[in-house]
């Protein structure tokens, strides 16, 4: 009963094999081999135009590299309060882009407010050298608390961007989950809606360490191949990250992973909803379910097995959760069972 993260989770048998299958023989190093050309090439399908790919290692690398190759002196990068980028990243998105400053923007369900983010861009003028500059904005999708931004909020985000000319930066670390909630195409939630910029996410959806910055637009991604470079991110051996990929795309495996980790979460938000010693804290739609338990039960959950994370109580809701009950937060991923899901429930119940 693991629901600590999706990142706890192994690799998928068949991303696996693909590995062990690319571990003989040589291979052009640096992305100059045929397997890194030709996972290149299947980026640009999937979202249905020329694209620029680039191979990193983690999640934090592709959003601080991503924003880090957009930004000027003085720049502003805005984000919502409780993005990835701010709260968890140790500082690497202001590190990589040479101190500049992440602005957070406040919003419900875990977006972006459209008006406050006009409002918070329109408070650093162009010609303000005292205050910084914008530079460019970012959207996280699925978000932090599980919820997904719809095509036409990520519509209005970037054409509040576009104003100011800012570039649109999307953090994907659940892409696929958030893209099978919404039941849209690639192109339909990032270029199509005016996103730039995005951090495709693979490791939190059966692969074991592979992540990809994609650039719609390839004439911004001039620079990345020196930024990626610097930042210690260019792999020699960057053709076993393009194994993962070519296994993770081929007949719609990443699609289907993330079908079976929302799935997964449907269940636990349909048992949830009918306990009597729980109840959802609030509508999510990716892999992520957050529910307020007692304490009780919390712990003879822990006491059986089960592996969770307790969750600090939003500012905006101190209400919430009583004296007597806890804020716990419950992923979902390629490997979660039915078993499991039906395991957790029993012991809440217990």
């Amino acid at each position: 009963m693991f629901f600590a993260s999706d990142n706890w989770a192994g690799a998928h048998k068949s991303i696996a094999e693909r590995l062990l299958t690319e571990s003989a023989g040589f291979a052009a190093a640096y992305g100059a081999g045929d397997l890194d050309r030709k996972v290149e090439a299947r980026f640009s399908e999937i979202f249905e135009r020329e694209v620029s790919i680039f191979f990193v290692a983690t999640g934090t690398a592709a959003n601080s590299l991503s924003l880090a190759s957009v930004q000027r002196p003085g720049g502003i990068t805005f984000c919502h309060s409780e993005a990835h980028v701010i709260e968890d990243e140790c500082g690497a998105p202001e590190f990589f882009s040479g101190s500049a400053r992440l602005v957070a923007v406040d919003g419900e369900a875990g977006k972006i407010d459209p008006a406050k983010l006009s409002a918070k861009i329109a408070s650093f003028p162009e010609d303000a050298v005292h205050h910084g500059r914008a530079s460019a904005v970012t959207i996280t999708q699925a978000t932090e608390i599980g919820t997904v931004y719809s095509l036409p909020e990520i519509g209005e985000i970037a054409a509040i961007s576009r104003k100011r000319n800012l570039p649109l930066h999307m953090d994907g670390a659940r892409f696929a989950n958030a893209l099978v909630a919404l039941g849209a195409t690639p192109a339909e939630m990032t270029w199509k809606r005016g996103v730039d910029m995005l951090s495709f996410g693979g490791t939190k959806n059966g692969c074991w360490c592979a992540e990809a910055i994609v650039f719609f637009n390839p004439d911004q991604a001039r620079e990345m191949p020196f930024i990626r470079k610097r930042a210690a991110q260019l792999f020699s051996k960057s053709r076993f990250i393009a194994a993962q990929f070519d296994a993770y795309f081929e007949d719609g495996l990443w699609l289907d992973l993330a079908r079976h980790s929302n799935g997964m979460a449907d269940r636990l938000r349909s048992g949830i909803g009918t306990s009597n010693s729980a109840r959802l804290a609030w509508p999510t739609a990716s892999n992520e379910v957050f529910a307020v338990v007692s304490k009780s039960a919390a712990k003879t959950a822990e006491e059986k097995g089960a592996k969770f994370y307790a969750w600090p109580v939003p500012a905006a809701t101190p209400e919430l959760v009583s004296e007597s009950e806890t804020l716990i937060r419950l992923v979902t991923s390629f490997a979660t069972t039915e078993a499991d899901v039906d395991g957790f429930l029993k012991c809440l119940a217990a």
